[in-house]
């Protein structure tokens, strides 16, 4: 799937402000790695565009929600676990999947979501400005995922969560480091 990717200004105050050019670099930066990581790990991968994508807005969407709660629940925070899944990767999306699947022809769905937030000039002067008295303010992060789906099964297969103070998305170099992270423990068969 295209990577689902976001990136924001912190203002000084801390309030996320979307940046569209930004966020159409990392986009561009963040598939052309994909597609040499993939090319490096001898996979054959076909890229959906956004057009394609849109057909399949409700399963994506599905999916999104799924990796929330594979989020919350068993990978990133961890802060809730569930006792039934016995710290076990089980979910699904069931059969909604399958029509990727059908007209992609491919077996299994990669799907990568990234957030990623910088510090704005007057929120470096107020991280300065606060230093001074001993507080402390974030200058941004880097948060997403990458979810490995069988698309006949519906079943997410692998799972790998992200969650960083470093990487800049605006920068190629930076973007197939990330992809490197993200995509670093991806279960290639032989």
């Amino acid at each position: 799937m295209p990577p689902d990717i976001e990136l924001f200004s912190l203002s000084a105050g801390g309030v996320s402000e979307p940046r569209a050019d930004w966020t159409m670099a990392a986009r561009e930066h963040m598939k052309a790695a994909l597609a040499q990581r993939t090319r490096t790990l001898g996979l054959a991968a076909d890229f959906f565009d956004e057009r394609q994508a849109d057909e399949f807005a409700e399963p994506i969407g599905l999916q999104n929600a799924v990796a929330s709660a594979i989020w919350v629940h068993h990978a990133g925070q961890r802060t809730l676990p569930l006792p039934t899944k016995h710290d076990k990767l089980d979910w699904s999306l069931g059969d909604s999947v399958r029509p990727i699947a059908q007209q992609g022809g491919q077996r299994y769905g990669l799907f990568v979501f990234v957030r990623d937030s910088y510090a704005s000039a007057e929120r470096k002067a107020a991280m300065i400005g606060l230093a001074l008295f001993g507080f402390a303010l974030m200058p941004g992060a880097q948060v997403g995922y990458a979810s490995l789906v069988d698309l006949e099964s519906g079943q997410v297969v692998w799972f790998n969560p992200l969650v960083r103070m470093t990487g800049d998305l605006r920068e190629i170099d930076s973007a197939t480091e990330t992809v490197a992270e993200l995509l670093g423990n991806l279960p290639v068969a032989p």
